[in-house]
């Protein structure tokens, strides 16, 4: 079977949306119209009812948001944290924790986008009852740059300076560059409460982590380690819903069982990793099952640490990318629902560089460039130089068959070039804890959005400095080191005109694309599915994962 390929057409046009920036040469940040929450269809109940199981097949294990965390933590950290202001399905920033979204227009940004004006809300409360203020919003951006807290995210809140609370409803602060990729960070950081760390010497170790207290529409009632997480709807929530009672968060991580349970209704909704590619075409027969294939910003790839040896050789780098017949994976493996791609970039964005090098599958040209490398073929068939077997391990988390067969296949093509790739699979919590986060791993398979919101900066991603294994408060996972690219990723983020930020863009991806930190395999299209009867489920490709806006779902 081969599924439609033609290209899915995003809902966001990232160049309306960074058009927001940039109005007559001075720095707009939103458009003065954009306010305003969403919420769910007028047939909500009036208070919240019924259950709602959600099946995952990756364990969330982290609940402080500003912890390094993984996509599916985000599933849950969206039930209980709010941020500042969001961004719709449409592109559009809305107003959460703010009164309103910061304009030029309101006085919330200055034209030169150096001097920032936040008003929020005053009807608030965490879950705990006391009330939210802007001493929150200042620690959860202090926290964030805390050289002694492992962040996951620096970029941009490091620019922050004299940030004032200005009275319980309002603060300001000055940055020290203008940052065009810095609203759509904000839109992505979940503020957390300050009065939860009170006392708290070490801030990594935080009664958050176990117990977590938010703002969001559910709050948190226990966590069962490898099998599930509850929340209950938070009755005092100060926008729009919730309108279900109780969320339980299912922990599955064979895709094969995760599936079969949707299919037996003992789940109402399959969320990360979705449905497998090779039932999609049974799911959409499924009685009382609404499926759809939705579009995704993230891509699947093949991460290498450039940190350890071998991999640390572009050439080999490449010769496993020569090696990889990656058009018969995805036809035969993934049923054509991806889309092959050469860019981390979704190919819907302004930004997308469509003049990347095409990929080869070409063994002979594998054996030349690890010829010129100086790995020979020694007795068991496996290069060798200066006394080390060319062999590295790959590893994708335990029970997803899919992306098994794809190791599986590439393992056999790369014997034929002289190289061992062992496959060493495990449980989620445990391939994505320091495993990941701190670049112990030889090789990983996986999913990954590399954007904010639709930003394309990928500072958090590519910057020398933002790597976790060696200090750095970021998500550079591959230890990928290219001063090039800091140069032109400090240049992006000082522009704010679209058409003046895509060369530079499309140039990292250039250079990307030749250094091989990771593999590029596909863009992803999801093949996702929940009972009939779910209403307000959404797709959103500025966010990483289906539960941005679970307190807008109910039963209908």
């Amino acid at each position: 079977m081969t599924i439609d390929k033609e290209t899915p057409n995003f809902n966001l046009t990232r160049r309306k949306t960074l058009a927001l920036l940039g109005v007559s040469g001075a720095v707009s940040f939103f458009a003065p119209n954009l306010l305003g929450r969403g919420g769910a269809q007028a047939a909500a109940p009036s208070r919240p009812t019924g259950q709602l199981i959600v099946g995952l097949s990756q364990e969330p294990t982290v609940f402080n948001p500003h912890k390094l965390h993984l996509e599916v933590d985000e599933g849950i950290q969206f039930a209980l944290f709010d941020t500042l202001f969001t961004v719709n399905e449409k592109g559009i920033f809305e107003p959460s924790l703010a009164a309103e979204v910061p304009t030029v227009a309101n006085g919330g940004v200055s034209e030169d986008g150096l001097n920032w004006r936040i008003k929020l809300r005053d009807d608030v409360k965490w879950h705990d009852g006391e009330p939210f203020t802007a001493e929150d919003v200042k620690f959860t951006l202090e926290l964030l740059v805390d050289p002694k807290f492992n962040s996951w995210r620096r970029t941009g809140h490091e620019l922050i300076r004299n940030l004032t609370v200005v009275s319980p409803t309002e603060l300001t602060w000055r940055m020290e560059a203008p940052f065009a990729p810095y609203p759509s960070i904000l839109a992505a950081t979940f503020i957390v409460a300050a009065h939860t760390f009170k006392g708290v010497e070490d801030k990594n170790t935080a009664p958050i982590d176990s117990a977590p207290i938010g703002t969001g529409p559910f709050k948190f009632v226990s966590r069962r380690p490898g099998d599930s997480i509850e929340v209950a709807a938070n009755l005092d929530y100060f926008g729009e819903g919730p309108y279900i009672e109780k969320v339980v968060f299912r922990y599955i991580p064979d895709q094969t069982v995760l599936y079969t349970q949707f299919t037996t209704g003992d789940i109402d909704l399959i969320s990360i990793s979705y449905i497998p590619p090779d039932k999609y075409a049974e799911a959409q027969t499924l009685p009382g099952r609404d499926v759809q294939l939705m579009s995704a910003s993230s891509v699947e790839c093949i991460a290498f640490n450039t940190g350890r040896s071998p991999l640390d050789e572009q050439a080999v780098r490449q010769a496993i990318y020569y090696a990889f017949d990656r058009d018969t994976a995805l036809e035969q493996i993934y049923y054509g629902v991806p889309i092959a791609t050469e860019s981390y970039m979704p190919q819907q964005s302004f930004y997308y560089n469509p003049n990347l090098p095409q990929h080869e599958f070409d063994l002979e040209k594998a054996k030349q460039l690890l010829d010129a490398a100086g790995w020979v073929p020694g007795p068991d068939g496996i290069r060798v130089k200066d006394g080390q077997r060319l062999s590295f391990t790959n590893s994708t988390t335990a029970g997803n068959y899919v992306r098994e067969q794809v190791q599986q296949y590439l393992q056999q093509t790369l014997r034929e070039v002289g190289i061992e790739m062992t496959i060493e699979n495990m449980p989620a919590a445990v391939l994505f804890a320091d495993f990941w986060l701190k670049s112990q791993f030889h090789s990983v398979m996986h999913g990954q959005d590399f954007l904010t919101g639709s930003d394309p900066d990928t500072s958090d991603f590519f910057l020398s400095t933002n790597s976790a294994a060696k200090g750095g408060g970021g998500l550079n996972f591959w230890q990928y080191s290219n001063p090039e690219v800091d140069r032109l990723l400090a240049e992006g983020g000082r522009l704010f005109v679209p058409e003046q930020r895509k060369p530079i863009y499309a140039k990292i991806q250039e250079l990307v694309r030749n250094d091989l930190p990771f593999i590029t395999m596909w863009q992803r299209r999801t093949v996702r599915g929940h009972k009939e009867g779910l209403t307000g489920y959404k797709d959103n490709v500025n966010v990483r994962i289906d539960t941005w806006n679970i307190g807008d779902w109910y039963w209908s």
